[in-house]
């Protein structure tokens, strides 16, 4: 059966970056689709508008009533593995044989009507897949994007191309999470790190690098497999591969990088075309990378140099990756997404080579108890970067709490003697009485709930 005959499909958790998008997709092909989360935020409300049908409490009821107008095989049950097993809901349709199917599987069946592009890694896949799409609209290539976050170019997650053209492409962000990526066979692969993460799933790095491994194996003949160069050590790959990195001797990497008017400029070396004068206009040397990443992957399927210089130049980012919310002389407010010690570092010192003669005050909430446990150390070297530190609790999405792991076994931990630990409902007051110059929100929780207060907060200063 197409992906696309079912009548009804109906998503239990609608209002995640990933599966918004497939309820997009086949309400845009003029489906029927209902779904549950169990938050309302500024993007299930933009489904709503756009004619999905949510709702926001488990009911069972609701639920026999609405499948009970189809036949069973015309409903497709659409699930994100952040649901616990124990919903109503999921109990429901799991107990009543219901074709129930995860949102990676999903995925799988969309891409395989058309030739894939998939960005894979612990970091750097949602600004390299948004990148990758970007310049692709640019170039006037017919594609499809399911993208991690909202574009700020197109101010969505989901880009659509032509249904009837079998030459058209789609970009996908290809999770690791619960090995979801392994139900993509892709034409171009990227891999941009493969720190460790997600070890709640994988046990440890060792288990983690097995499965990119494999999905490194599964790009389709004839296609392309593009990897940063450590991550080509780590997984010991062999075979037909492109090796990119930031400055190393390899077939992809820049040169005299250099910042201009506040914007990194470099030249990209490539053996296919190299690209001179390069402009973006992202914070960071890790998005210098990942935009070496991103030519790599356009660059196969004949995207040109000048194309790729405009699209470079033309890309405003996304929402929640180092998204400046406030951007004056006398006070800057960032936003992002950062959750792993990495992309903490990562941020915090482009923000410090931007601003380096402000101080820079952080809030971090922590996501997940076991990523807590699991990188503690890292966390807080990363943390103690910030000239000041301010700790909110642990948000704990899928996860019942872990004994000893805590916000305050973090702040115990981190050396800095300018670090706090707050309430969430404290938070705007605590800010209030703080004299700001810069200031960076920092996770993946509900922390966004606060982006809204803080520059409202903020923009009275100004």
């Amino acid at each position: 059966m197409n992906i696309l005959d079912y009548k009804l499909y109906y998503f239990l958790g609608a209002g995640g970056i990933g599966m918004s998008a497939l309820a997009r997709y086949f309400n845009h092909y003029g489906k029927t689709v209902y779904g549950y989360d169990k938050t309302k935020t500024e993007l299930t409300n933009e489904l709503i508008e756009e004619g999905i049908h949510l709702h926001f409490n488990e009911d069972e009821a609701l639920v026999k009533e609405l499948f009970s107008k189809y036949d069973k095989s015309e409903i497709l049950i659409i699930y994100t593995p952040a649901i616990p097993k124990e919903h109503k809901e999921f109990v429901f349709v799991s107990h009543n044989n219901y074709n129930l199917q995860k949102r990676a599987w999903v995925l799988g069946e969309i891409t395989k009507q058309f030739k894939t592009i998939a960005i894979a890694g612990t970091h750097g896949k949602t600004t390299t897949t948004t990148l990758v799409t970007h310049i692709l609209k640019t170039a006037g290539v017919d594609c499809y994007a399911f993208l991690g976050g909202i574009s700020r170019n197109y101010n969505t997650n989901l880009l659509l191309g032509s249904a009837d053209n079998k030459d058209a492409y789609v970009v996908v962000e290809a999770d690791e999470y619960d090995r979801s990526f392994l139900t993509l066979h892709p034409y171009i692969t990227v891999i941009t790190s493969v720190d460790a993460d997600h070890l709640d799933i994988y046990g440890d790095k060792n288990s983690m690098h097995q499965t990119y491994t494999q999905f490194a194996s599964q790009v389709k003949p004839g296609g392309f497999l593009i990897v940063k160069k450590n991550v080509d050590n780590d997984l010991n790959l062999t075979g037909k591969r492109l090796i990119y990195s930031l400055n190393l001797n390899t077939q992809y990497c820049a040169e005299n990088v250099r910042i201009e008017s506040g914007e990194f400029c470099y030249d990209i070396v490539s053996p296919v075309e190299s690209v001179s004068h390069v402009a973006i206009g992202l914070p960071g040397l890790h998005n210098v990378e990942n935009s070496i990443a991103a030519v790599a992957a356009v660059q196969q399927i004949g995207v040109k140099g000048d194309v790729i210089n405009k699209a470079l130049r033309s890309f405003k980012g996304v929402k929640r990756r180092f998204d400046y919310r406030i951007k004056s002389t006398s006070l800057v407010y960032i936003d992002d997404y950062a959750h792993h010690p990495e992309e903490l570092r990562a941020a915090i010192t482009a923000t410090k080579q931007l601003y380096p003669d402000k101080t820079v005050i952080g809030i971090f909430q922590p996501h997940l108890y076991s990523r807590t446990r699991d990188f503690a150390d890292g966390f807080a070297e990363s943390l103690d970067l910030l000239d000041e530190c301010v700790l909110l609790d642990i948000y704990p999405a899928r996860e019942l709490p872990i004994e000893g792991v805590t916000s305050q076994m973090l702040l115990d931990k981190m050396k800095s003697k300018r670090k706090h630990l707050v309430k969430k409902e404290d938070l705007v007051e605590f800010i209030k009485n703080k004299d700001v110059e810069v200031l960076i929100t920092l996770g993946a929780g509900d922390i966004d709930t606060l982006i809204g207060p803080l520059e409202m907060l903020l923009k009275e200063r100004l």
